[in-house]
C-alpha cells in the first residue's frame, strides 16, 4: 500500500489532498530489511547503506570500541580489521527487525569462517537511524569477547 501512495502523491497534491508525511518518507524497516537480505545472499551488505558522515558507535570493550564519524573512517578501522581475519564474509541471519519512523532496531548473528579455519560467531544488536534511506546514526552492540578472540587469534 505504501508504494500505491507514493506513485499517487503527485496526483493527492494536484487535488489539494493532504498525505501524511510518511508517505514521501523511505521505508526505513523495509530498507533495512532488503539491505540485511542482500547481505546474506551476497549481493551487497548494509554498509552500502551508510551516509558519508554517518556516525558509528560500537559499544563495549573490544579492540574496535569506539566512535567513528564518517563511512571511511569505520569501514578502515572498525570493518577491515574484523574481514582481514576472516577467509568468508559474515553471513547474517537475522531474528528480528523493530522499526519506529526512522529508527530501526536489527537483532541478528553473524557467522564466518576464519582464515584458521574456525568459526566466527557472534550475536549483534543495531540500532540504525535512517534519514533519506541512507543510515547517518548506528550503534552496534555485540559479544566484545568473541570479536576480541577473533581479532587475536585470527
Amino acid at each position: 500500500m505504501r508504494a500505491d501512495i507514493r506513485r499517487l502523491a503527485p496526483v493527492a497534491l494536484a487535488m489539494g489532498l493532504c498525505l501524511p508525511a510518511a508517505a514521501f518518507a523511505h521505508d526505513a524497516k523495509t530498507v533495512v530489511e532488503k539491505a540485511f537480505e542482500a547481505w546474506r545472499d551476497g549481493r551487497g551488505a548494509v554498509f552500502d547503506l551508510l551516509a558519508d558522515d554517518v556516525v558509528w558507535t560500537v559499544a563495549g570493550d573490544s579492540p574496535v570500541s569506539g566512535v567513528y564519524r564518517s563511512r571511511q573512517a569505520f569501514l578502515d578501522d572498525a570493518v577491515a580489521p574484523i574481514t582481514a581475519r576472516l577467509a568468508t564474509p559474515i553471513v547474517p541471519t537475522v531474528e528480528r527487525i523493530v522499526a519506529e519512523g526512522d529508527h530501526v532496531v536489527v537483532l541478528w548473528e553473524g557467522r564466518a569462517t576464519t582464515h584458521a579455519g574456525g568459526t566466527y560467531r557472534n550475536h549483534y544488536a543495531w540500532h540504525l537511524q535512517l534519514q533519506d534511506g541512507r543510515i547517518v546514526r548506528a550503534t552496534a552492540f555485540l559479544d566484545t569477547w568473541a570479536l576480541a578472540r577473533l581479532l587475536e587469534d585470527g
